[in-house]
């Protein structure tokens, strides 16, 4: 009787600091989109919170494809993990696969905001208006970035190698601190590196708009 009260304490004390950890990332993710939405676009992000979804489906996460209207936070963490602020049902996808791929997308009016932590993220392509920023730093041996369309990214990285592809009106914030970095980007593209710290930082412009058969 005593070890099984002891496990049940104990059971309900992860779980219990589990949803602490989601408590507190949800408040910092909407605290952190406050500063670019409108109030009633923030009191909707608020109204989110009362529907968070953490799906378990997932595990070694090593690509992200986002399409739509979607805002991503990426995280790096021990355990993979998906967590969605807001109405995920209708209009929207999530789709892991066997190869480690996590396929999102969001067509509804208002944007879907999603909390991805990874362990061994390799790849990340981010299409249509679909926006990501990094929650900490991204860190690895080597990270692929292909954007495209009109997405738009702020992304902070310690890694040894860094691919990053812009084409047509995508925009991206790089900062951190990375030992190679290969950049193609279209004349279209913007892309802003003065926080950057970069040992090796090879630039190429596409002046035909695309830029990702360079890389």
């Amino acid at each position: 009787m005593l070890a099984w009260t002891y496990k049940m304490k104990t059971k309900n004390s992860t779980l219990n600091i589990k949803k602490m950890k989601i408590t507190i990332l949800t408040t910092a993710i909407l605290l952190a989109t406050s500063l670019g939405f409108s109030q009633s676009t923030f009191a909707s992000a608020h109204d989110s919170e009362k529907r968070v979804n953490v799906k378990t489906n997932v595990s070694e996460i090593s690509k992200i494809e986002i399409r739509g209207n979607v805002e991503l936070y990426l995280s790096e963490g021990a355990a993979d993990q998906v967590v969605t602020y807001g109405n995920d049902r209708n209009g929207s996808s999530f789709s892991p696969d066997k190869n480690g791929v996590l396929r999102i997308a969001s067509y509804q009016t208002q944007k879907l905001i999603v909390w991805v932590t990874a362990s061994q993220l390799a790849s990340l392509e981010v299409y249509d208006n679909a926006d990501v920023r990094s929650f900490g730093k991204l860190s690895g041996i080597e990270l692929d970035v292909k954007m495209y369309n009109n997405a738009t990214a702020q992304l902070n990285m310690d890694a040894y190698q860094a691919n990053v592809t812009l084409n047509g009106h995508a925009k991206a914030t790089l900062t951190g601190d990375i030992d190679s970095v290969d950049l193609m980007y279209g004349h279209s593209s913007q892309v802003d590196t003065s926080n950057l710290v970069a040992a090796h930082l090879n630039r190429s412009v596409s002046f035909d708009g695309i830029a990702s058969s360079g890389l």
